[in-house]
């Protein structure tokens, strides 16, 4: 069997030679969530984040919680960067969703890019 021939591409080299610059990390996305209704009819939402988080000046800050159309109902800040630890999984408690809402949305922020990476949507059961 022939030895796996390994050409690098354009974005590892720009990667190698330092040409990606901040913005290499990309847009922070969600890439699972999940829920747990209380007693008291408030929620806990647990989001899993994947960013290349590379330091303090580039990293997945915070997480929104939103309706369907749009209205935040919830942000978890996220005080520091997860650069050894990816992806990572934080929760924010205590959410009160109004009724009638089915579903909920779930987004990342970074400080480079702001909002704009993969959300995940929530299906509310009784």
């Amino acid at each position: 069997m022939k030895p796996l021939k390994v050409v690098p591409s354009i974005m590892a080299l720009s990667f190698s030679l330092g040409l990606a610059g901040p913005a290499a990390a990309g847009e922070a996305d969600v890439i699972a969530a999940e829920v747990k209704r209380h007693a008291d009819g408030r929620y806990t939402v647990s989001a899993t984040i994947r960013h290349g988080d590379e330091g303090w000046d580039h990293y997945a800050d915070r997480f929104d919680v939103l309706t369907a159309d749009g209205k935040v109902l919830g942000e978890r800040v996220l005080a520091h960067p997860h650069v050894d630890e990816q992806p990572f999984t934080r929760s924010l408690g205590g959410v009160a969703v109004p009724d009638g809402v089915t579903e909920l949305r779930v987004r990342a922020h970074d400080k480079v890019h702001g909002l704009g990476g993969q959300e995940v949507t929530i299906k509310l059961t009784d």
